[in-house]
């Protein structure tokens, strides 16, 4: 962590509750920790791209229906940095959902990387790539 920016370490504890209420159908932390200006890029799982402030704000929202309350998420934070303009992260989040219309819990483990910018005194997130993690690849090594 770069010693510029000792605050992002305190906004990621937001950004990872933000998450966890996320998989739990209610969007709102993670669109409040998001950008609301342009440009703003989101790399779904589903191999999408979407671009603008908007359409990602729309895109987190209509993800976060599909699941329900009860499901769990955290970081599992490879590495991350600051300065006091840009910082990031790099991992896999850990999720237990549960979907609408599933009985039982999904487990979804994804690769993650996101971007942040500071937008007057608060961090805001730019990008977000996730996508699945191989259920056979070993992340921990190196």
């Amino acid at each position: 962590m770069d010693a510029k920016a000792p605050d992002f370490e305190q906004f990621m504890k937001r950004r990872e509750a933000a998450a966890e209420d996320y998989v739990c159908g209610r969007p709102d932390g993670v669109s409040h920790l998001s950008t609301h200006h342009s440009p703003a890029t989101f790399y779904g799982p589903d191999g999408g791209i979407e671009s603008g402030a908007a359409h990602v704000d729309k895109s987190y929202r209509d993800g976060a229906t599909h699941f329900e309350d009860g499901s769990e998420s955290s970081f599992e934070i490879l590495h991350m940095a600051a300065d006091d303009n840009v910082g990031y992260w790099t991992g896999v989040q850990h999720a237990k959902v549960k979907m609408h219309g599933k009985k039982d819990k999904v487990a979804m483990d994804l690769r993650v990387t996101e971007l942040f910018r500071r937008e007057g005194s608060d961090w805001k997130l730019i990008h977000r790539h996730a996508d699945m993690l191989k259920a056979d690849h070993d992340h921990r090594g190196a």
